[in-house]
Formats: structure tokens, sequence, C-alpha cells
């Protein structure tokens, strides 16, 4: 007896932490025909036209496209290549760094403890990573030895800073600041993409140490925050943030084509990044981080700010979620009262101007970027990543959009723009 209630108990406590059942049920997404949820077959061989082109051309190797619409996949196609030393041709089902894209996710995770009353969002992140205590803002630097003094920033760090990028950190190597590069390198800190043995949690200790850019919410700042948010997931969770995301994120959502670091059996899926040399297409060489972290090495640190690699569908899977208010297949993720506080204007105007607004994830779109033209409805939201990815989710539509390309250096790529753009002019309802 004894036994069957410690067992109770535990499959109670584990029950606590469990993605809910929904009273709503929303279907995976599934192919449809374009006329079936009120788009145009004959405008979406325009973005046909204009990807082709862009290979032919020259301005990208290789992408995957993928438009949805009430939760009908009415475009999934790829062009060009997919490595260009191989000279593999582009697939659907082709996995791709999407570096920034990783953010979105890890804001994700934050909510969903969030909901579970952990924390509130304007907890200091001391509370749970004490070395970020009685953080210090940058005063002096002097370049010929890299040293600085600082003064004491007038708040403490919140969870909210750093999900808004008003936390006053850095990013390291790819800093706007040279100063805080070169503070950054000299400290040890690892920004992204590394096949070394390093630890998330090793990495937001040093961190905490470091001077920041300005007091906490003073300005927009794009920053490591999300990094330092990966790791809190895991003090907060008691599990590897690699763990929670597939257990409580990827697994639930059927995104079995999204990790930190690729099984065997998806490493010959993954895009090779490519830069023009002489004119043509090659594969990109490793500079400060290694090209082939996702398949080799420690597989070891798990960024929550740029680490993941993922498939188009996948991440519109993801983004379905959002569409769908926070629920999909019938497990509720997130609240949609949740999903409206993270869709919220939280940094006022320090972020887009008149066009766009920062939330708790994503850049919003307001009622200024939709007279702009070409950039979805009200509160569409978007992002994009290093490696020349990009979505949007226009809620007012229904409807979903991701391009996927893998390029580094100077390219003429003006994909991004037009996908957005023809997207939207192939409504027909």
């Amino acid at each position: 007896m004894k036994t069957l209630s410690t067992f109770l108990f535990v499959a109670a406590a584990l029950s606590l932490h469990a993605q809910t059942p929904s009273s709503k049920k929303s279907p995976s997404l599934s192919p449809a025909s374009p006329s079936s949820v009120g788009i145009s077959a004959e405008r979406l061989t325009r973005i046909d036209a204009m990807l082709e082109k862009s290979v032919t051309d020259g301005d990208i190797p290789g992408a995957v496209a993928l438009i949805a619409r009430n939760g009908k996949i009415v475009y999934h196609k790829a062009f060009g290549t997919a490595d260009a030393a191989a000279g593999r041709k582009q697939q659907t089902d082709d996995i791709f760094r999407i570096a920034s894209q990783t953010k979105a996710i890890t804001a994700t995770a934050v909510m969903m403890l969030w909901e579970e009353g952990k924390f509130q969002l304007d907890d200091p992140i001391s509370n749970y990573i004490p070395e970020f205590k009685n953080p210090q803002v940058l005063q002096s630097f002097r370049y010929t030895d890299t040293s600085y003094t600082t003064r004491p920033a007038d708040k403490e760090i919140t969870i909210r800073h750093l999900l808004t990028h008003t936390s006053g950190l850095g990013y390291g190597v790819i800093d706007g600041d040279e100063r805080m590069k070169m503070i950054y390198e000299k400290a040890g800190t690892t920004d992204l993409f590394t096949t070394d043995d390093v630890r998330i949690g090793d990495i937001v200790k040093k961190l905490a140490k470091l001077p920041l850019h300005h007091n906490p919410g003073e300005k927009f700042t794009y920053s490591m925050g999300l990094d330092v948010l990966g790791y809190f997931v895991e003090v907060v969770s008691g599990m590897p943030f690699d763990r929670f995301l597939r257990e409580r994120l990827f697994d639930p959502l059927g995104m079995d084509d999204t990790w930190f670091y690729l099984p065997e059996s998806k490493a010959d899926r993954l895009v090779a990044i490519q830069q023009k040399e002489n004119g043509k297409w090659a594969n990109y060489p490793s500079t400060f981080y290694d090209v082939d972290y996702p398949i080799k090495g420690a597989k070891a640190f798990f960024s929550g700010g740029a680490g993941l690699s993922s498939t188009a569908k996948d991440y519109a899977t993801f983004l379905q979620l959002y569409l769908n208010g926070g629920e999909l297949n019938g497990v509720r993720i997130l609240s949609r009262t949740t999903i409206a506080t993270m869709m919220a204007n939280q940094t006022g105007d320090l972020f887009g101007g008149t066009e766009q607004h920062y939330g708790l994830a994503f850049g919003v779109l307001t009622a200024g970027g939709v007279a702009k033209g070409g950039l979805g409805g009200e509160g569409t939201f978007v992002w994009g990543g290093y490696f020349n990815t990009q979505y949007f989710a226009d809620p007012e539509e229904g409807i979903v959009g991701i391009i996927m390309k893998q390029t580094q250096g100077p390219v003429n790529d003006q994909t991004a723009w037009k996908f957005k753009q023809l997207v939207g002019a192939s409504v027909d309802d």
C-alpha cells in the first residue's frame, strides 16, 4: 500500500509539470490546396519565379520556403543547392541552423514555467542565479590593456529585462561595441556555435561578472539574455535545458527535427553554410565558430539564444502554436492570455520606431508597419537568424511564412522582403 501511495504521489507531482490536455483540438499542420484556405495558386507561382531567379542569378545558393494558412500547408518547396562542395540539391526536409530563431523557443520555455507560478517577470534574476547580484555598468575602458572601471547599476536585472534585450548585457564576439568584444573575449565567454566542452551554466556565471552596456531597462541592446534564460530554465525546472525542450515542447508538438545537436541519423540533412568566392558559391570555412557544431564535438552547450537547428515545417509548427492561442493537437502549451502578454509592447519606444514594437519573444508589427505595406497585418510577429533564415506569422490572416537559407558574407539577397510581400499578395478570399 505504501508503494502504491508513493507511486501516486510521484505521478501527481509529475503531472503538475506536464503540458495539459485542452478542450480545443487544433490539428497538426497538413497539406491542402491553396484555394481551400483562400490563397491563389496562380499568385503563388510568383514565389516560384522569384526564388528560381534568385538562385539562377547567384543571389542565394538555395532555399526552402513554406506557407501555411489556417493550419494548412499550401506551399512547401525547395530550390537550388544545399551543399556547394557535394553538389547536393536542396530538399524540403533539410535541416538549417536557425540561430536567433532559438530565442522565441527559449522565451516560450520561460513562459511555460511562469504559467506554473514559479516566478514573476519582474523578479531579479539574481534570485535564481546569485552571481548576477549587484550588477555593474561599464564606465571607462583602456584599449592598451583592456582594463576598465565600472559604476553600480541603478537596479537589478530582471527576467523581463532578459526577455526584452534591455538588461544591458552584451553579445561578445558579435557585439556592436568593440570594448565589450574585448572584455568578453578576455573573460573567456562562449557566445554561440561551439563544439567545445563547455556548459551554459559556467558561461552564464562568467557573464554575470562582466560590466553592462547601460542600466537595466534603459536601452534595447541585443544580447545573450536568452542564453542566461536557458540556464534559468535549468535552475527552475531542475532539468537540462535540452531535455526540458524535448520533453515539454518538441515531443508534444511533434517537432522531431529540432535539436541543439543532431542525432547521427539526421546529420546528412544539415544544409552547408555557403559564401560567394570568385562569383561562385562555396562552403563556408570555420572562423570564430565551427560550422559543423550541430553534428560534432562535445555537444554540451545548449545556447538558448542561438543554438538550435530545425526544418521549415518544424518551425512552422511552433509558430502555428502561437496562431492557435497556445494549443496544438489538443495539447495546451501556453494560455492565450499569456500569449497576449508576450505580444504586448514590452519596451515602449526603445525598439522599432513606429513600425514595430518588441514583446517577450518577437518583433510585433504595429499599425504604422501595416501602413508601410508588404509586412503583414497588425500583430504580425517576426524574427530571423544569423545564417539568413526568416519567418513571420500573421494572426489576422492566419498565415505562417518561413524562408530558410544558409549564407554568410556579402550577398545580394532580396528574398526575405520579396517573399513576405508576395505571400500577402497571394491572399484571395
